[in-house]
């Protein structure tokens, strides 16, 4: 089961918000919007998805990545450099 499971639907809603602001991006460049007001708006989905990342990387911190540690081993480990990659892909985006 997935770490986010317990908090599913408010990704999935933030999702939908996030989903609703790119259709309204369409909408402001087919009616040839101001750039810098497309602009902002781009910027701000861009906030709304780092959060929605940001969220879930906790989530499974808090949850896969904790659980591998208490049980050791190479999966301690493993989950800790896929975690580790995820975070520096967040940071390069």
């Amino acid at each position: 089961m997935a770490g986010y499971h317990a908090q599913k639907d408010d990704h999935v809603r933030r999702l939908r918000r996030v989903e609703g602001q790119v259709r309204g991006l369409q909408r402001m460049v087919e009616e040839d919007a101001y750039c810098i007001n497309v602009l902002t708006q781009v910027a701000a989905v861009n906030a709304a998805l780092q959060s929605c990342a940001l969220a879930l990387l906790e989530e499974h911190l808090n949850g896969c990545v904790t659980q591998a540690i208490v049980e050791g081993g190479e999966q301690a480990q493993a989950k800790v450099s896929e975690a580790s990659q995820a975070i520096a892909r967040l940071v390069r985006a």
